[in-house]
C-alpha cells in the first residue's frame, strides 16, 4: 500500500486486510508521529516528500522535481526488497504518480475525494498527471458511485467502487431511552470545507426557537479552524452550551453517537459520507448537507434528512423536526441501521476489496 500512514482511513485498511490474511507493507510520504503499525506487526517504510513545501519560487520547484524523483527511487527500491504482488497506492496524486512511475504491476489507484473534484481543476499539467496515473493503473477503485462519475471524466476504464463502510459489530446502538439534554452532534475535522461554522449558527437559530429546551451541540474533532471557530460560538454568547471535545479515537466514536440526539454534517464537499454511515450503524438520524457523497449515502427522510448547503436556517428547521417528534428519531436511526448492514459493512467491503486483489493478482488485467 501507498498511502498516508496518518490517516484513519490508511490504518483501517491496512489492519483490516491484514487480518483478513493479506500480508501488508505501508509505504507512506508522510511521516508517521506514533507506533500504530508496529503494534499491528506492519511493515512501514517512510519517504518525507514533502519536505519542499517550507521553500517558494524556483528552489520550491526544482525542489518538487528533485524529492518526487527521489521518492520513485526509493519506493522502487522497497519494492525490490518485498518483491509485492499487487501495489494499491490510495489518492490519485502524489501517492498515485509516484507508484505509477515506477512501472510496477498489477498496479491499483484508489481515488479519496479532491483528488478527482478539486487537483485536476488547478492546471493543466494536474489534469493530464491524473489521466496519466489512471492510464498506468489496472485497476481504478472509488469508494462511492458518485465519486467514480467524476473519476470517468480522466479516463475510459471501468471504476470499481469499494465502499468504506463501519464495523457494525462496533458501531451500534449501546443504550436506548429518550436522550437528556437534547444533543446535537458533528465528528468532523475542525476544517472551512466542513460547513462547521454553518452549524454553530443554525445551533444558535434552534435555541432562540426552543428557549425552554436543554440543547446542546457537541463537535468532536480538531483542526486549523478550531480558534476561528470557539469565536464564534463566544460572539454567539453560546460558550455554555457548545463544547468541543478535541480528537477522539476511531474506536470510542460509538460512545458520542449513542449520546447525540441527532447527527448533523454540512459539509460543502464531500465523497463518501462516512460519518454519516457511522452514526447511522448506531441507530442515530442524521442531517447532512446535498454534498455528493452525503447524496449517495443517506436516504434523504427515511434515514434523515438532507439540507441544502451553507444554509443554516434549511439545517435549523430539519433538526426541529426532530425535537418536535422524537419518535421520528428511533424511527430514521433503525432505518438507518438497516441501510448500513445492507450496503456499508465493512466486513463485506473488505472481502470485495480481497476479491478484486484475487481477479488481479491472477491475470484478469484491464
Amino acid at each position: 500500500m501507498v498511502a498516508d500512514a496518518r490517516s484513519v482511513h490508511t490504518r483501517r485498511w491496512a489492519v483490516a486486510l491484514k487480518d483478513k490474511g493479506i500480508d501488508v507493507m505501508l509505504y507512506s510520504i508522510f511521516p508517521s508521529q506514533d507506533s500504530f503499525f508496529q503494534e499491528h506487526s506492519i511493515k512501514l517504510y517512510v519517504f518525507d516528500l514533502f519536505t519542499y513545501k517550507s521553500m517558494s519560487g524556483l528552489k520550491s520547484r526544482i525542489s518538487w522535481l528533485a524529492r518526487h524523483r527521489d521518492a520513485v527511487r526509493n519506493l522502487k527500491s522497497v519494492i525490490a526488497c518485498e518483491s509485492p504482488d499487487i501495489l494499491h497506492a490510495h489518492y490519485a496524486t502524489s501517492s498515485g504518480l509516484i507508484s505509477a512511475l515506477t512501472g510496477f504491476h498489477p498496479f491499483i489507484i484508489s481515488v479519496w475525494g479532491s483528488d478527482v473534484y478539486e487537483f485536476p481543476y488547478q492546471s493543466l499539467i494536474n489534469r493530464l498527471t491524473v489521466k496519466y496515473i489512471f492510464k498506468s493503473a489496472d485497476r481504478v477503485l472509488s469508494t462511492s458511485h458518485i465519486m467514480a462519475r467524476q473519476a470517468m471524466l480522466f479516463t475510459s476504464k471501468t471504476i470499481l467502487v469499494t465502499p468504506f463502510g463501519v464495523d457494525i459489530g462496533l458501531f451500534r446502538k449501546i443504550n436506548g431511552g429518550t436522550k437528556h439534554p437534547f444533543v446535537i452532534g458533528n465528528v468532523k475535522a475542525l476544517s472551512g470545507k466542513y460547513g462547521i461554522d454553518v452549524l454553530i449558527r443554525s445551533f444558535r437559530l434552534i435555541r432562540d426557537k426552543n428557549p425552554g429546551l436543554d440543547c446542546r451541540l457537541v463537535i468532536v474533532g480538531d483542526g486549523p479552524c478550531g480558534d476561528e471557530y470557539r469565536r464564534l460560538v463566544s460572539e454567539l454568547g453560546m460558550d455554555d452550551y457548545v463544547t468541543f471535545t478535541g480528537r477522539v479515537p476511531n474506536d470510542k466514536l460509538p460512545e458520542y453517537y449513542n449520546s447525540f440526539s441527532v447527527a448533523v454534517s454540512l459539509s460543502d464537499s464531500e465523497s463518501f459520507g462516512v460519518v454519516a454511515v457511522e452514526a447511522m450503524a448506531c441507530e442515530c438520524p442524521v442531517i447532512v448537507s446535498d454534498a455528493d457523497g452525503f447524496k449517495e449515502v443517506v436516504e434523504d427522510g427515511v434515514t434523515g434528512f438532507i439540507v441544502p448547503r451553507r444554509n443554516p436556517e434549511a439545517a435549523a428547521y430539519a433538526v426541529q423536526k426532530f425535537i418536535d417528534n422524537p419518535e421520528l428519531a428511533a424511527k430514521m436511526g433503525k432505518a438507518g441501521r438497516e441501510r448500513v448492514c445492507g450496503l456499508y459493512n465493512w466486513d463485506d467491503n473488505v472481502t470485495s476489496m480481497i476479491g478484486i486483489y484475487s481477479g488481479i493478482y491472477d491475470g484478469g488485467r484491464s
